[in-house]
């Protein structure tokens, strides 16, 4: 595996491992009244910065926002479009190397 493949996957894992624990966050404060949520945006910024898939991992490991459509049919589909971005930029850096 050169660096390029471990550098990608290093930043995709810590990305998505932010992202499950953002869910995590945010479940546990929205238990108490009053308390500083983490915004929606933020979590679909998360999730489109290659985060879609802690996201949505943790929607279903904490039962949180799975009621929100936007969230369903959100993340599915960032999960497609991350994967689509990271294989440009892994198809653009192996370009690049050859050069």
């Amino acid at each position: 595996m050169s660096n390029i493949q471990l550098i990608i996957i290093a930043i995709f894992l810590l990305v998505n491992l932010v992202s499950f624990v953002i869910m995590l966050t945010d479940k546990i404060k929205s238990a108490r009244p009053g308390a500083a949520r983490i915004s929606e945006g933020m979590m679909f910024f998360l999730a489109s910065a290659f985060g879609s898939i802690g996201i949505y991992a943790g929607m279903f490991a904490f039962r949180h926002k799975t009621r929100k459509w936007y969230f369903l049919i959100g993340m599915p589909l960032l999960i497609l479009q991350n994967a689509a971005l990271a294989y440009l930029i892994y198809a653009y850096l192996i370009q690049m190397q050859n050069i």
